[in-house]
């Protein structure tokens, strides 16, 4: 009798850690859902905004079509990538994006109308402000991604995130350009 009290009495001590290790794994995975749909906020946001960012600068018949281009097809990439949550996609996407607005921004100095105009600097504060909120928003979501990642790998979390198939995500990467230093002369050459 005294076994069979023991062994039901570690059967729910078991079962009352299984469902808090289940809980906690759904929370972390809820976590990591809200930063993605955070950054895809601001993603929906910054798709609406370049378009107008563009025609702006397209106003200005000798601006740059070359680059004009190249901000449109990345754009139409993170739009892409975004609507199929493919995150590593997003981040080379994102990373030639990046690129093509940093060339615009810096070729606008040889400008002096457009630079002056007050819509271009609305856009531009506005896609300013949305490249860093993504940013932001990109270490959160990295955060929530390690945290989900660290806690299915650990024991005895791992075995409760197996049982029940608690995938891992993947972080959200930009190229290699984002972490460099900038060439602000190469920036500023005609």
């Amino acid at each position: 009798m005294t076994t069979a009290i023991l062994t039901l009495g570690l059967l729910a001590i078991l079962l009352i850690y299984g469902i808090s290790v289940f809980n906690s794994l759904v929370q972390i995975k809820h976590n990591v859902a809200q930063a993605w749909s955070n950054i895809d906020v601001l993603l929906k946001q910054r798709h609406d905004e370049l378009p107008k960012l563009v025609e702006t600068c397209r106003q200005y018949k000798q601006f740059e079509q070359d680059t004009l281009t190249r901000v449109t097809e990345a754009r139409a990439r993170v739009q892409q990538a975004r609507e199929a949550g493919d995150i590593p996609a997003l981040g080379l996407a994102e990373t030639a994006l990046r690129g093509g607005l940093g060339q615009i921004f810096a070729t606008v100095e040889a400008y002096p109308e457009l630079k002056s105009s007050e819509h271009f600097r609305e856009l531009m504060t506005r896609v300013t402000g949305l490249e860093n909120a993504i940013a932001d928003r990109r270490e959160l979501y990295n955060e929530s991604v390690n945290i989900n990642n660290v806690r299915i790998e650990q024991f005895p979390d791992s075995i409760v995130a197996g049982m029940f198939h608690f995938p891992r995500r993947p972080l959200l990467r930009f190229g290699e350009e984002d972490k460099r230093d900038v060439d602000v002369k190469a920036l500023f050459a005609s």
